[in-house]
């Protein structure tokens, strides 16, 4: 945090962001910055990470998988990437993702609460607190964040797949939690998140296991699952004959298929 008042300090999430930069400048601090909070001085070994220093136990947006697969991209040229960074990364991420999996959906139905997730200056409620008279929240950016981490761990998976065929497997188990969210997020009791009449998602407020009082807010919340994109090359997946079967027969099976898109181009 670049304030002279209270520098040096750390928060996760913002220290993911600013590797993005770093990359160009020292790639090696950038790779070794993203690991250190990844390591087991700092990861809860429950798998949460640190959020930062005035409460550790509050929750950011889960945006170091994120930070990870770009550095990796920006630090080497084609061919000569990092796999070893990757490789120690993406274990220490498998460890976040089940505890946010664990602690954050709280019905076990793929929608996601959680704490400060970056856009609580123009929430409702404080989300880092207990909800007045009790509940919890189902989240728009909770539930996006989490489908944009399927994607992300995704990629990293079929990376590691190209070279080392024992992550095959594990491609295949985040394409299908994608499609789990994505079936939540657009169809769950109805509509899910999504409402029809304002083409807009909402979050909701849930009391008592009764139904769900969308939270009708236009703000950056509702917009967010817009980041839940990737980009998945055919040749790509025609390498991958297990998990290309996974990507033909999941959407299938999935309540929400014509709300699912294959989307295949050239990759990067």
């Amino acid at each position: 945090m670049p304030d002279k008042w209270e520098y040096p300090w750390f928060a996760a999430w913002d220290s993911a962001f600013h590797m993005m930069p770093f990359a160009k400048i020292d790639p090696d601090f950038a790779k070794s910055q993203l690991l250190l909070l990844l390591r087991e001085w700092y990861m809860h070994p429950n798998g949460q990470l640190p959020a930062y220093e005035w409460n550790f136990s509050d929750v950011n947006p889960p945006v170091h998988a994120w930070a990870v697969w770009r550095v990796y991209k920006i630090a080497d040229p084609k061919g000569q990437r990092d796999l070893e960074f990757l490789e120690k990364a993406f274990q220490k991420l498998l460890l976040n993702f089940t505890w946010w999996v664990n602690r954050k959906d709280v019905e076990g139905r793929h929608v996601f609460g959680g704490g400060f997730l970056g856009l609580d200056n123009i929430g409702v409620f404080d989300r880092s607190r207990p909800l007045p008279g009790g509940g919890h929240l189902n989240q728009a950016d909770g539930t996006a964040w989490m489908a944009s981490y399927c994607l992300l761990m995704l990629s990293m998976s079929i990376e590691l797949a190209m070279h080392r065929p024992a992550y095959e497997d594990i491609s295949s188990k985040f394409f299908e939690h994608f499609v789990d969210i994505t079936d939540a997020i657009n169809s769950l009791g109805g509509d899910g998140l999504w409402d029809k009449k304002d083409g807009f998602y909402n979050d909701q407020l849930i009391i008592d296991h009764t139904d769900p009082i969308p939270l009708k807010v236009r703000s950056l919340v509702g917009l967010l699952p817009m980041i839940a994109v990737a980009v998945l090359d055919q040749e790509t997946i025609d390498a991958l004959p297990g998990f290309k079967k996974t990507t033909d027969v999941v959407p299938r099976k999935s309540s929400g298929a014509g709300k699912i898109r294959q989307l295949r181009s050239r990759g990067e």
